[in-house]
């Protein structure tokens, strides 16, 4: 009878189980293990040709016969791994290219001697790599057939997006730990780096192991709770901005949002216009649209249906401010003083409070506007129609007594906002959906500051106006929360300074973007320094290239100091070669290279079908195809074998061809996200049938199976894997 002791985590470091390794062998400790290694490197090391740059310097040492110094050659080092934790992410990866290249923060999943001698970086993006092609539940066997996903997942998903109940789709798909998208993270094996041995690998694989000597499980940027993954190229790209020790030492004094870092920030006066809600932006906020969005009589048609369904007709009290059409706001921009923030434009702040009446109700009891000057334009109390039946005193300020002697309706509001609404006006707020929906009132020029400081963590969550005015304004609004009620015209004026702060600072102020830089421009502040780490070159920069498919350089590729576009893969190899060696037959890239390479190899992706429109919404992508796949792609083995050993080549030939002392890393971004996109996709019709149609009309039905099939979809698709080394 076997022991019943618990295995420790440095027993699990050693284990390739999940490469197709004995199970039942016993596995040699810490010691013994490094003793095999060196014997083994000692009767295996395979032979280079002289390095013409101080050959008499370098030893054969290593994977792959690069050429390596005896004394200071940098290396990656995975000591105390049963440290581990968690699943490392794609920051980390990132943290260890800033270490080498930038004097960053030191990495914690890694150890890396001589640090300061990496002269280059290149960084591989290769979507559509998963980890279960390493161990074997994804097929790569040419010899069998079928397709590459679960056929009985596959098959619930459809019937489930076809509209079928719940009651008909196996719950097994939604609730058993079996159903091929759970268990992320259950058991050290999940998250420690497998050691890569070429015969306990599928054939297409076996050229990794040559490359490198871990596989590590990388988790993808995303919210679990909200069933959500956030760009992997983004991710990689920006960096946190560096602090100093004075300003960590305030934030710690500081209680709540932590005020923001202008240190490395650039102004950029901006006109209101900008920042006035899109047609889809208002949509997807919940926004009753004014008539003033739809041109053609179908789309006005379509849209007096679905307000008449939601009961929001004219008939039932609602009402459209005076605004006929649209018009070019660069007309209205043209007649606008130059260099006016308003741009001709009048802006008005609204902020309401609420009660809730007979019929569980939110009912209007106040209302207050100010101007772009912060002068109160109105500010009056509101009787509803119905009797209150909670005065939610600690939030709205509102309280019997006030109301008593309140005569002022809901339709003598509505005409004073008619009257004071026209083509020219623009509407702030924070959140305006619900003051509108209360007011029964549309507009078409909104600007939500809700929308305009997106939430660090991204939709559907939203920051609330208190925490936006501390972090962005240090400001103390809303004292008397619990007590004595929000002020309704403070919290106007803090809605218009968030707004007049965003004109003065710039479009990306307030977003991710803002507390944040490229990795490109954090280089460019690292000085260069001569072979081998001696000492700055001139004063200048390090530089970086962006490699992609397509024309980069009209998108994200505009970060870097160079881009350049590829129509396959292997245009991608060759590009790489040009960037970190330089080009000599052309201007495109200076001579002895960029120092950090970003590329991306999208043929594997696009085969695999990870490439479609929802996936934008999914992770934000930067390029979608224009049509999205109704089926997900399934590639059988053979096929899948054949791309993957295609993508394998074009790694294998980047590692060849870097010089020494260069770190790679390649990271395939997220896992399989195509079951998520496709619950996702679900979820949104449901929502969208929800609000106009009753349960028996829906042709589509959203319950716990669905949610449940959804949270476990989503952390298969932050299964990501990662692989690095210094050659």
């Amino acid at each position: 009878m076997g022991s019943r002791k618990k295995r420790k985590h440095s027993e699990y470091s050693n284990d390739d189980s999940s490469l197709g390794g004995d199970q039942n062998a016993r596995q040699p400790g810490l010691a013994a293990t490094l003793g095999l290694l060196r014997e083994s490197d000692a009767h295996n090391q395979p032979q280079e040709k002289a390095v013409e740059d101080n050959a008499e310097e370098w030893t054969v040492v290593g994977r792959g016969g690069k050429k390596r110094k005896t004394n200071n050659y940098p290396a990656l080092v995975y000591a105390d791994l049963h440290k581990q934790q968690s699943s490392i992410k794609l920051v980390d990866l990132q943290t260890l290219v800033l270490y080498c290249l930038a004097n960053g923060t030191s990495p914690q999943w890694v150890a890396v001697k001589h640090h300061g001698h990496v002269n280059k970086a290149v960084v591989l993006f290769v979507p559509g790599l998963e980890r279960g092609m390493f161990n074997g539940s994804v097929s790569l066997d040419a010899s069998s057939g079928g397709s590459e996903q679960d056929p009985k997942l596959s098959d619930a998903l459809d019937r489930l997006l076809n509209g079928e109940t719940t009651q008909n789709v196996p719950s097994s798909i939604a609730v058993t730990p079996n159903d091929g998208i759970s268990r992320i993270n259950a058991f050290p094996d999940d998250y420690l780096p497998v050691r890569l041995a070429a015969e306990n690998l599928p054939q297409p694989l076996k050229p990794l192991a040559e490359c490198f000597e871990y596989l590590w499980p990388v988790k993808a940027p995303g919210d679990d709770k909200y069933a959500k993954v956030y760009s992997p190229l983004h991710h990689m790209l920006n960096s946190q901005l560096p602090k100093s020790q004075d300003q960590k030492a305030a934030e710690k004094a500081v209680k709540g949002a932590k005020p923001m870092n202008e240190q490395h920030w650039t102004a950029k006066r901006t006109p209101v216009t900008t920042f006035v809600s899109s047609k889809d932006e208002l949509r997807e906020n919940d926004y009753v649209l004014h008539p003033a969005w739809f041109d053609t009589e179908f789309e006005q048609d379509t849209e007096r249906k679905r307000r008449a369904d939601a009961k929001q007709t004219v008939d039932l009290g609602w009402v459209d401010a005076r605004v006929t059409n649209l018009g070019s706001r660069d007309d209205i921009e043209t007649l606008a003083e130059h260099g006016s923030l308003t741009a001709g434009r009048s802006v008005l702040a609204m902020d309401c409070e609420m009660c809730t009446v007979e019929g569980g109700e939110a009912a209007l009891t106040r209302i207050s506007l100010v101007d772009w000057d912060g002068e109160v334009v109105m500010d009056e109390l509101v009787k509803p129609d119905k009797p209150i039946i909670d005065y939610l005193t600690r939030f709205s300020g509102i309280t019997p007594e006030k109301m008593d002697t309140t005569t002022t309706s809901l339709a003598d509001i509505q005409k004073r906002m008619l009257d004071i609404l026209s083509p020219q006006t623009i509407l702030v707020g924070h959140s305006l959906n619900s003051d509108l929906e209360a007011l029964k009132l549309t507009h078409p020029y909104i600007v939500d500051t809700s929308v305009l400081y997106p939430h660090p963590r991204g939709p559907p969550l939203k920051s609330s106006l208190k925490w936006l005015a501390q972090k962005y304004l240090g400001r103390e609004i809303q004292k008397g929360h619990g007590s004595q009620g929000h002020d309704s015209i403070e919290d106007s004026r803090a809605c218009l300074d968030l707004l007049k702060k965003k004109c003065e600072k710039g479009p990306e102020w307030g977003s991710v973007a803002s507390t944040s830089e490229t990795i490109f421009k954090r280089l460019s502040r690292t000085p260069k320094t001569g072979r081998n780490g001696s000492g700055a070159v001139g004063g200048q920069g390090k530089v970086g290239a962006i490699i992609d498919h397509g024309s980069p350089e009209k998108n994200f590729g505009q970060m870097a100091s160079f881009s350049i576009g590829c129509n396959t893969d292997a245009e991608v190899v060759d590009a790489v070669k040009i960037a970190v060696a330089g080009d000599s037959d052309g201007p495109a890239i200076p001579g002895g290279g960029v120092d950090f390479t970003w590329a991306r190899m999208r043929e594997l992706e696009a085969a695999r079908g990870w490439s479609n429109n929802h996936r934008y919404d999914l992770i934000q992508m930067d390029t979608p195809t224009s049509q999205p796949h109704e089926q997900a792609i399934e590639l059988s083995p053979a096929e899948l074998a054949e791309k993957v050993t295609a993508t394998v080549s074009c790694i294998s030939q980047v590692y060849r061809s870097l010089p020494p002392c260069t770190l790679l890393v390649v990271y395939s971004g997220t896992g399989d996200p195509r079951d998520l996109a496709r619950l996702q996709q679900m979820q949104r019709t449901f929502k969208q049938e929800y609000k106009t149609k009753k349960w028996d009309q829906l042709s589509v039905k959203w319950t716990d199976t669905e949610e449940h099939a959804l949270k476990r979809a989503c952390k298969k698709a932050r299964e990501g894997l990662g692989f690095v080394t210094i050659t």
